[in-house]
């Protein structure tokens, strides 16, 4: 049986990369810092610049498609998912690092439908790492990959041998640092062999989808930073928590392996 959106996957993997050279090219250039919600948080010109990029070409092939953008968000659009299939998109996933020549910056595009009032499901997302030029992608039932070679998650059981992703978040609010710092406290102290991060959400969940690290989690998520890169990682075997061990999307996420049974340990 055809897909039905393979047709809508195949222009995303094309539109992804094609936004990732004008990142590539931006980075060559003076990059003009702009901010939203507080100092540390920032946009640029390129965030916009590939935003519009990515709607404009799906709109003209998918013209009764809805978008839910990062950037179309901040500047006042609404972040709902209506009955058509939606295209859920971060431009420019790790802003910071592009403003700073960190090389990990990832274009993410997520493509989800509604089932009925209450069900999403997410049918393809796929994440263009740009410097490094490497296409991770998933779509529901054919798997997950990054440049044609087949990803699978960590077989590690063992929570205590495990590399856990994590980031920071833009909130310098005192009590909200304190809550991260201590729950990375926790996290430390299982112990586990250590906490890293890449500076981007979705490069994270590839990393967890590629098994280089076991899990990964974040406070203060939002839906473009995350829907991609559950798709992957679901396809690779993988799956999605929140803090209460319900498979569904809320602020507060925990990427899951396999090593489910032992995850309550972060939270006790």
């Amino acid at each position: 049986m055809a897909d039905q959106w393979q047709e809508a996957f195949d222009h995303a993997v094309a539109v992804a990369r094609k936004a990732g050279k004008v990142v590539r090219d931006a980075l060559q250039n003076e990059v003009k810092v702009m901010h939203k919600s507080s100092s540390v948080d920032l946009v640029t010109k390129t965030d916009q610049k590939v935003e519009k990029l990515i709607i404009a070409s799906v709109k003209e092939k998918f013209p009764t498609h809805s978008f839910i953008g990062e950037e179309s968000v901040a500047e006042g659009h609404k972040c709902e998912l209506t009955d058509n299939p939606t295209w859920i998109i971060d431009p420019i996933d790790g802003t910071t690092n592009f403003v700073h020549g960190f090389p990990f910056i990832a274009v993410s595009i997520g493509f989800a439908e509604k089932i009925n009032k209450c069900v999403l499901q997410l049918e393809f997302g796929v994440v263009y790492s740009c410097v490094e030029d490497k296409m991770y992608t998933g779509q529901r039932g054919k798997g997950a990959y990054c440049d044609g070679v087949q990803l699978n998650v960590s077989a590690l059981k063992e929570i205590n041998h495990s590399i856990i992703l994590s980031e920071l978040g833009s909130n310098r609010d005192t009590i909200v640092v304190n809550k991260i710092f201590s729950t990375m406290q926790k996290i430390l102290c299982i112990p586990v062999h250590g906490i890293r991060g890449c500076g981007t959400a979705a490069t994270n969940m590839c990393m967890v989808a590629s098994g280089a690290a076991e899990a990964f989690f974040e406070i203060g998520i939002h839906c473009w930073d995350i829907a991609a890169g559950a798709a992957i990682v679901r396809e690779a075997g993988g799956v999605v928590f929140d803090v209460d061990g319900k498979q569904k999307q809320k602020s507060f996420l925990w990427f899951g392996y396999r090593c489910i049974e032992q995850y309550e340990k972060l939270w006790s």
